[in-house]
C-alpha cells in the first residue's frame, strides 16, 4: 500500500480534476436541457401531446442528473477544502457522508472519469469493508438526495405535467388550450386591484411650481455658461505654504536681486563682464596691450 500522504496528495489532485470535469459537463447538460424545452414547446405548440409527454420524461432525468452533478461537486470541494483530515487512518464522522456519496454515485456519473479515480484512491485508503457499506448503503451514510436523483424509474404524472405547464408557459403557449387566457385574466384583475389600493395615495408636490416672476428673481449659479476649454488646477498646500491663495492685486515686479543684476548690465563696468560689448577698435587696441 502507498504511503499515506502520498494517497492523500493523489486524492487531492483527482479531486480539483474532478470538480472542473463536474462543471464542464453541467454546462454542456444545461445547454442541451434548453435546446430539448424549445422542442417540447413546438411540439405542444402543434398538438402533439402524447410525443411530448414521452420526450419531457428525458429532460427530466437530464435536470435530475445535472442536480447530482452539483451535490457531487460540492462534496468534492468539501473533501478538498478538508484534505488534512485525510491523512487519518479512519474516516472522520464529519467526512464520511461526502467520501460514500461519492463513491456511491461515482459508476452511475457518466462522463467524469476523474470520479471514478477518486472512488478506487478512497478505496484504497479506507479498505473494503467501507468500500461496501457505501456502494450497499447498509449503514445509511449516503445522502437521501443522492439517493433520490440515482433512482430508476419513471417520473410520476404530476411531475411530468409541471414540466410541461412550465414549459408552455415560458414559450407563451396555451397549453391546455384555455390556460393562456386565464392567466391573462388574473394578471389585469391584480393589476386592477393595485390601481385601486393605489388610487387614494398620490403623491403631492412638496413645493408650488415656480412662476415666470419668480424665475427672473432667481440668481444663476455661478458655473452657468460657457466654460473655457482650458483649466487649471489651483496650487496644492506645502510645508512652506500651507494656505496657497493669491490676496489682493499680484505684484508684476521682478525682485530687487533681478533689478540689482539689470542696473549692473546697463551700467556697471564698462571693461568686466557683464559690462558693454566692446567695439573693434577697442579689441585692437587690448591685443596691442597685451602683446607688450
Amino acid at each position: 500500500m502507498a504511503p499515506s500522504s502520498t494517497l492523500v496528495n493523489k486524492i487531492k489532485v483527482q479531486l480539483k480534476l474532478s470538480i472542473s470535469r463536474l462543471r464542464m459537463v453541467q454546462q454542456k447538460d444545461t445547454a442541451v436541457a434548453k435546446q430539448s424545452r424549445r422542442s417540447m414547446a413546438q411540439l405542444l405548440e402543434q398538438g402533439k401531446e402524447e410525443s411530448a409527454r414521452i420526450r419531457v420524461e428525458n429532460i427530466i432525468r437530464s435536470d435530475m442528473n445535472t442536480e447530482l452533478l452539483e451535490i457531487i461537486e460540492l462534496y468534492c470541494e468539501l473533501l478538498s477544502a478538508r484534505a488534512g483530515l485525510l491523512e487519518a487512518k479512519e474516516c472522520d464522522p464529519g467526512l464520511e457522508e461526502a467520501v460514500k456519496s461519492i463513491m456511491y454515485a461515482a459508476p452511475r456519473i457518466e462522463g467524469v472519469k476523474e470520479l471514478s479515480t477518486v472512488r478506487q484512491l478512497l478505496a484504497e485508503k479506507y479498505g473494503k469493508e467501507f468500500t461496501l457499506e457505501a456502494v450497499e448503503n447498509s449503514d445509511g451514510k449516503v445522502s437521501q438526495r443522492v439517493l433520490d436523483r440515482t433512482k430508476v424509474e419513471p417520473p410520476p404524472k404530476e411531475l411530468v405535467e409541471a414540466y410541461l405547464s412550465a414549459i408552455a408557459d415560458a414559450y407563451g403557449i396555451d397549453w391546455p388550450p384555455g390556460t393562456f387566457a386565464k392567466r391573462q385574466a388574473e394578471a389585469e384583475a391584480e393589476d386592477e386591484d393595485e390601481d385601486d389600493d393605489e388610487g387614494g395615495s398620490k403623491e403631492r408636490p412638496l413645493e408650488a411650481p415656480l412662476g415666470a416672476e419668480d424665475l427672473t428673481k432667481a440668481t444663476p449659479p455661478r458655473d452657468m455658461g460657457p466654460k473655457s476649454p482650458v483649466s487649471v488646477m489651483p496650487p496644492s498646500p506645502s510645508t512652506d505654504n500651507i494656505r496657497p491663495k493669491i490676496s489682493g492685486a499680484p505684484d508684476l515686479k521682478p525682485p530687487k536681486k533681478m533689478q540689482d543684476a539689470s542696473k549692473k548690465v546697463n551700467g556697471g563696468n564698462q571693461g568686466g563682464p557683464g559690462g558693454k560689448i566692446p567695439d573693434v577698435d577697442e579689441l585692437t587696441k587690448r591685443f596691442a596691450q597685451l602683446k607688450r
